[in-house]
């Protein structure tokens, strides 16, 4: 689906559980406070430490709220999905090898469709796995109102 009349791009929505949420957040939270705490003690301790402390703040700290606010709005489309979401089945249409020089997996071509929305076609990066083969269904919820949707896996 294109952004046109049909409405905006389908976005993949990640299922992120309580767990995953506290260590997403946890993570964040150490991210924004390293550089602070390091400059607290680089004010007892010395400038090798302040200097270290200035540098975490100023790397660290927009990453923490980064990871912050993209957790919030993953979490936030995931209760939307359990609210408003249609039953849907993802039918696997393609699978794609890619290997960007770091990381390698799978593009997963996907068609989704349900009663209540117009089918659409989208893609799945993801990593390999042996139960992924083309014509594999798998259960979807989509929100159609915002061309959200989460493949379950």
């Amino acid at each position: 689906m294109a952004d046109d009349d049909s409405g905006p791009e389908p976005t993949r929505v990640s299922e992120i559980g309580l767990l995953g949420a506290v260590f997403l957040y946890s993570t964040a939270a150490g991210l924004c406070l390293c550089g602070p705490v390091m400059l607290a003690f680089g004010a007892f301790a010395g400038a090798g430490l302040l200097l270290a402390g200035v540098l975490c703040t100023v790397l660290c700290a927009p990453l923490g709220i980064g990871l912050w606010a993209n957790t919030s709005v993953e979490r936030e489309n995931n209760r939307r999905l359990d609210a408003v979401g249609v039953a849907a089945t993802a039918e696997i249409t393609g699978l794609t090898d890619w290997d960007d020089g770091e990381q390698t997996g799978v593009i997963v071509g996907l068609r989704i469709s349900g009663g209540a929305f117009r089918t659409f076609e989208t893609t799945w990066k993801r990593s390999r796995h042996p139960a992924l083969r083309v014509g594999l269904r798998l259960t979807a919820v989509v929100d159609p109102a915002d061309n959200l949707f989460r493949v379950e896996f």
